[in-house]
Formats: structure tokens, sequence, C-alpha cells
């Protein structure tokens, strides 16, 4: 693929839910600087002026926010029944594929950023139903100041958000991603309740997790099969690897609590007891 409306793809840049993304030439009517690239994400279903309405009212209310936490969003189309939209191209990489390891606080200190932009989200009425590493995007340019072994220290950005169940109402969590994902769907979404300020909070939890592990709060769930992982996920209960900081755990602990109320009560409320882990 070489491209899709005026927009002309440099490289493919990987995978995401339901869609590919790809680092691309901007047309000259987002009027970018000539030396600028941008991340296009192209969805994979063949969609209809309906989808595309409801895509692009999901975006406008999102490109609407305004937060400095949100990966902003430059334009939308579909082409031959194709949806996509581009967004800004942090080279920095992402939590889940950084450009370079990170330590613990920076880890903390991203997912901390995320959740002030899924905060923002959901004070103007949107979940983003598809918190994970690699949809927290790091921006080193955009950061003041130096972290404490005086490298450039990272701002993160929420992105990509997941539009999933905005194009097919109704759908079953089973349409919702891959395998690797269910992780960060909360119980009451694999149960079938639409997505809230509680089930991102649990995204946030598992992504803390996972970034700071290398591991999911499933050990044993089976990978082969969606069905089986549904049920495994369903059954059990989310395990933290041993030897986290203790304060780090109580988190992560509140995140996952099975109980959605018993959660964080917002993403800010989550935000503020990252930034005292510090």
């Amino acid at each position: 693929m070489d491209g899709i409306a005026d927009y002309r793809f440099v490289e493919r840049l990987g995978e995401g839910n339901h869609g590919t993304f790809w680092l691309a030439r901007p047309p000259a009517r987002l009027a970018r600087p000539d030396d600028e690239l941008v991340a296009v994400k192209t969805l994979v279903q063949q969609a209809t002026d309906q989808d595309f309405a409801r895509m692009a009212n999901e975006l406008r209310i999102y490109a609407s926010v305004d937060s400095g936490y949100l990966a902003p969003v430059l334009d939308a189309g579909h082409q031959h029944g194709r949806l996509y939209y581009a967004t800004a191209y942090y080279a920095d990489g992402s939590l889940g594929s950084p450009a370079r390891p990170l330590d613990r606080n920076e880890v903390v200190a991203a997912v901390a950023d995320a959740a002030r932009g899924a905060d923002a989200l959901h004070e103007a009425g949107i979940a983003h139903r598809d918190i994970k590493p690699d949809n927290i995007l790091l921006d080193r340019a955009a950061a003041v100041g130096v972290n404490g072994e005086g490298r450039p220290a990272l701002r993160a950005l929420l992105g990509d958000l997941g539009l999933a169940q905005i194009l097919n109402p109704g759908q079953t969590v089973t349409g919702i991603g891959p395998v690797g994902t269910i992780e960060y769907l909360a119980p009451e979404q694999v149960q079938g309740h639409p997505a809230s300020r509680a089930t991102d909070v649990w995204a946030l939890g598992v992504t803390l997790h996972r970034s700071l592990t290398g591991r999911g709060v499933y050990p044993s769930c089976p990978l082969g099969s969606l069905l089986e992982a549904l049920r495994h996920v369903t059954s059990a209960r989310p395990v933290v690897v041993p030897g986290l900081d203790p304060a780090v755990v109580e988190v992560i602990d509140r995140c996952l609590d099975e109980d959605p109320a018993a959660r964080f009560a917002t993403a800010a409320e989550l935000a503020d007891a990252l930034g005292g882990l510090g």
C-alpha cells in the first residue's frame, strides 16, 4: 500500500487494533513543515458513509478536548470504503516500544500523563476504550527539564482512541481485538458492559504493571484461543508480579479491583497517586 487519499506512506509502523499504522508524508493542505512526517492509521473494515460519520464525530469530540496529554488528531477521511485518520508522529516511540530503555520513574510518569489525558476525555464524556502501552506515545521535545539522571525528560500523550465500539455498535467483546489485549479489558467489559471511566482506570493499571515488569496480569492465560482466554479472565483474578515496590502494588491493586466502584474514582485521582510515587 503506497498511500491513502493524498497521504504518501513512507513505511509501515505496525499493527493496532483493527488497523495499520503508517509513517506518512502529509498533504500540503495540512500546512505542516516540509520535513515533518505524520502517523496515519488505516482501519481494516470496509466502511459506509454512516461509519465515517460516526468516526468523524467521535474524533471531532476528541480533538476538541483541551489537554496537553492527548496526541492531536490532524485529519480523518475515507477512500474506497477504507477509513483513516492522521495524528502527529512521535519519534521517541511509545511506552510499549520506547526509542530507549525507560527507568521506573519514567514509566510511572508516563502512565500518570496518560491518566491525565484519559481524565480529560472522561470529562468530555468519552471513554478511551483502548489504553495499553503501545497507545501511550512519548515526546521528549515537548517535555521540560531533565530527569534525575540528567537525560531529557519525556512527556507522554495518550493516542489511538479505541473506535471499534463506535464503528460496530453492539458488537460482542470478541470483536474488540486480539487475544493479547484481553488483559486490558475490565471484567465488566468482558461481561458485555460498556466502556467507562472505571474500565479505563483498569486498563491504566494493567498498562503500569506490564510496562514495569514486562509481564501481564494473567500469567496463565492461554493465548492460542480467544474463547479460552475469555474463559480464563472471567474466572481468574489478576496477579501482580512479586518484588514490585509496595506503593506501586497498592496503586495497581486498586486499579484492578473487581468492583469498579472500589477503583480510583477518576483517572485524575490515579494520576495524583502515581505522582506521589516519584
